[in-house]
């Protein structure tokens, strides 16, 4: 993710550095806006109509997990909303540090309350944040990255928590078979606890498209990102990880790694989150149902490929519009113990599969993938969604290769 921070006479660059980062990277950052207040920068909230949903539904008794660098309980947006939560990296320290900032722009994402419209409003208001750290606060604790992760699952697997918000990607290369088999067992205790996980898929999609865990996953939504225009950003990873697009472009998030202000971000770290406080107002409304219900329902309601190739390799089933459910009324959730994903997976005709032992995937982008649904309430409007290819500039090459040394060292956060 790249970040510009917010002045009231336009934007200054704000450089982010996150040990072995990987969801923040990638994403153009858009031309300076003439926007003054938060609320036009969230661009989104208007755009999934938001303020007709929190009418209906805010989120409010559901718990999401934040499985991420830790959650800051006293900033304006999430007061008295983050529990006590659980560090499983250094115990010591508590969950309620943030010593990089991701985790806590992902809770005010999913449950911000807009601080007096001076700050971010998340999509699930009303929703409570369990903060489950799961990346050290230096480069020595940052190296065993994996096992944290898959305690902290087992941990919200078992908690009140009902959905697994995951706005991090650590790619196939980086860790082994055995720890990609571990994630899995992980990831299939907590859908038999009824849970939702939710997982970036990378930011990679033009430097190598590498297959990223959890997103890849069986059963975990795999969530790539998308623009104000529902173009598909160049980085997000494509392939049949993918299960759903939420708009993760030109997002605001107060400021990471210690600036000042807000900054304006980009990445599928945001559009998990946003995805994760979608299923959050669906989920409200319902709170008889699982999280295999919930996702089938997102799923089904989701803005498709208007080629008809469902699942697209780059917004899977489709774009997230809680709306559909939130302000539609009834909707069929299915089965309460199978996975649709799973289900899929298992009907689905020979194809490249994405597994524990995935390998890079060879994914050439085309010129421009299928259109998907508006999004903007109109019912029916389809816009191209076009993925961006071309060379990729020296200076991307170079920071690259630093970023990849970071990566083997420290294991990548997001």
């Amino acid at each position: 993710m790249r970040s510009t921070v917010w002045r009231r006479r336009g934007r200054t660059s704000a450089v982010v550095s996150a040990l072995g980062a990987l969801l923040l990277l990638g994403g153009a950052v858009a031309p300076a806006a003439t926007a003054d207040t938060m609320r036009d920068r969230q661009w989104y909230l208007d755009r999934m109509q938001a303020p007709a949903m929190w009418k209906v539904s805010t989120g409010k008794g559901i718990t999401v997990a934040v499985l991420d660098t830790g959650v800051i309980p006293s900033v304006p947006e999430l007061t008295g909303k983050v529990l006590k939560g659980k560090n499983f990296m250094e115990p010591e320290r508590g969950a309620h540090k943030d010593k990089d900032g991701h985790g806590t722009a992902m809770a005010m994402l999913i449950a911000g309350n807009g601080a007096n419209d001076q700050g971010v409003k998340g999509l699930a208001p009303d929703a409570r944040i369990l903060p489950l750290t799961v990346f050290g606060s230096s480069k020595e604790s940052g190296t065993n990255s994996v096992p944290a992760l898959t305690e902290a699952i087992r941990y919200a697997a078992d908690s009140e928590a009902q959905i697994i918000n995951m706005s991090l990607a650590f790619e196939y290369y980086i860790i082994n078979a055995k720890e990609r088999e571990q994630i899995q067992q992980a990831v299939d205790y907590a859908i038999e606890r009824g849970k939702l996980l939710l997982a970036g898929t990378g930011n990679s999609g033009t430097t190598g498209n590498d297959v990223g865990y959890p997103a890849a996953s069986l059963g975990v939504a795999g969530i790539s990102a998308i623009d104000k225009t529902l173009t598909v950003t160049k980085y997000s990873v494509s392939g049949p990880q993918v299960a759903l697009a939420a708009p993760g472009e030109n997002i605001p998030i107060r400021c990471v790694d210690g600036k000042a202000g807000y900054c304006d971000s980009g990445g599928t770290s945001q559009a998990t989150a946003i995805a994760s406080a979608s299923a959050a107002l669906i989920w409200s409304m319902h709170p008889d149902w699982t999280g295999n219900q919930v996702l089938r329902v997102l799923m089904k309601t989701a803005g498709k490929p208007s080629d008809g190739v469902i699942p697209s390799r780059y917004i899977g089933y489709g774009t997230v519009r809680p709306r559909i459910t939130v302000l539609g009324g009834k909707a069929d959730p299915g089965p309460a113990d199978v996975n649709p994903l799973v289900a899929a997976r298992a009907t689905a005709s020979p194809s490249p599969s994405v597994s524990a032992s995935a390998s890079p995937s060879e994914d050439p982008k085309p010129s421009a993938a299928p259109t998907t649904e508006d999004d903007d309430g109109q019912g029916g409007t389809d816009m191209t969604v076009w993925i961006v290819v071309g060379a990729v500039a020296a200076v991307i090459v170079v920071g690259g290769a630093v970023l990849l040394v970071r990566r083997r060292s420290t294991g990548p956060r997001y």
